[in-house]
């Protein structure tokens, strides 16, 4: 019994990992919209621009969404901690994304009060903030939080409250960490090169995909630089260790260096998705007639966040290491659901494949044909 539960916590930090995963993946659509006046220079080619990303935000949204759901569902602990704690943050990334789709239905309505321009700028606010901050989010699994848990305040009838931020920042404390900053930038500028290549995957324009492949080149430098700076330093750095006698925390000299070592299985994944990135990247920026750099990138990514996430949360790590006291960090085996909860959802999670088939049906039939021009000023439903 305490073997199948061992095994459901890894299976559902999986889950939650590779829905992380897709999601910094499908930040491509933020990416996009950042560029939004950048690349286009009138009024046609923003519309081609923003008709190209306006085609895949409800992917990106649901994921978000879907994402929340899972960790709520099998780890609840961190659920209520961070989103609960930290709900400034949080609020903040979620006020950018409801922007965003607000800004995708009404821009082209008529008598909207704000103007098309208006919307177009919320665009372009969600597509820096909402990587940046995301990306600042995902940091604090490896340099922690300021919050304190104390089971034990499920007993107090006046106040049973386990998790408690310990400021008054409640996630805003973030931008006090300069390394999340880091990574925030890392991921704000991954999107904008993946942006950039779906672009270039999508739209049947030459002066748009010249000036595409040109900007590839601008944001490659800083992307490599807050990259790799942060995975070095990280890498380097001490780690929150589980000593899995006594679930007693305790800090480990390398210890993602040492995860790494550990499961050599998650260090071929993570080289592989850095080569699979560099590879789309590079053949986009030097070969003109390339237009398939986003699946190679794509992939990439998925495969490098996906191996970062399992290395914070594997091999006896404590995934959300608390600043304010240490043995109140989280673990995904302090922090997850029943056993019961766990084996009901991993029956549910059967359904997940068909999920991923029909998503890649919708988008095949979206994608069937390239955004031109032509297109757009003859359908109905262009934003």
């Amino acid at each position: 019994m305490e073997s199948t539960y061992i095994f459901l916590q890894h299976y559902w930090w999986f889950i939650v990992s590779l829905l992380g995963a897709l999601l910094v993946f499908l930040l491509f659509v933020q990416g996009g919209n950042s560029l939004l006046y950048r690349i286009g220079r009138t009024e046609e080619e923003r519309k081609m621009l923003v008709n190209s990303t306006g085609r895949k935000w409800e992917f990106t949204f649901t994921t978000l969404v879907t994402f929340g759901g899972a960790f709520f569902a099998s780890f609840p602990l961190f659920y209520s901690t961070s989103f609960g704690g930290a709900y400034w943050l949080w609020m903040v990334i979620l006020f950018t994304f409801v922007l965003q789709a607000v800004s995708y239905e009404f821009q082209s309505k008529l008598g909207n009060l704000l103007g098309k321009r208006t919307y177009r700028y919320f665009l372009m606010l969600n597509g820096v903030m909402g990587p940046l901050l995301l990306g600042m989010a995902v940091s604090t699994f490896f340099y922690g939080s300021n919050f304190v848990v104390a089971k034990d305040n499920l007993t107090e009838f006046g106040m049973p409250v386990i998790s408690t931020w310990t400021n008054s920042w409640h996630g805003l404390d973030a931008f006090a960490e300069p390394w999340s900053l880091v990574l925030g930038m890392a991921v704000f500028f991954l999107a904008r090169l993946l942006g950039g290549m779906y672009f270039i995957n999508n739209i049947d324009n030459d002066t748009i995909v010249s000036r595409c492949r040109r900007q590839l080149v601008s944001d490659t430098v800083p992307f490599l630089f807050f990259f790799l700076a942060y995975v070095i330093r990280t890498l380097l750095k001490d780690g929150f260790a589980v000593i899995p006698e006594t679930q007693q925390i305790v800090m480990e000299p390398y210890k993602y260096f040492n995860n790494f070592v550990d499961m050599p299985c998650l260090l071929i994944l993570f080289l592989a998705g850095v080569l699979l990135v560099l590879y789309g990247l590079l053949k986009s920026i030097l070969l003109p007639a390339f237009r398939k750099g986003i699946w190679y990138s794509g992939i990439g990514t998925v495969l490098t966040v996906l191996s970062l996430l399992l290395v914070a949360g594997y091999n006896n790590t404590a995934y959300y290491p608390s600043l304010a006291d240490m043995q109140s960090s989280l673990t995904i085996s302090n922090s997850c659901s029943s056993l019961f909860t766990l084996k009901t959802m991993a029956y549910v999670s059967i359904l997940v494949p068909f999920v991923l088939a029909y998503i890649f049906y919708a988008w095949r039939a979206i994608d069937r044909k390239s955004i031109t021009s032509d297109e757009i000023k003859n359908d109905d439903h262009a934003y």
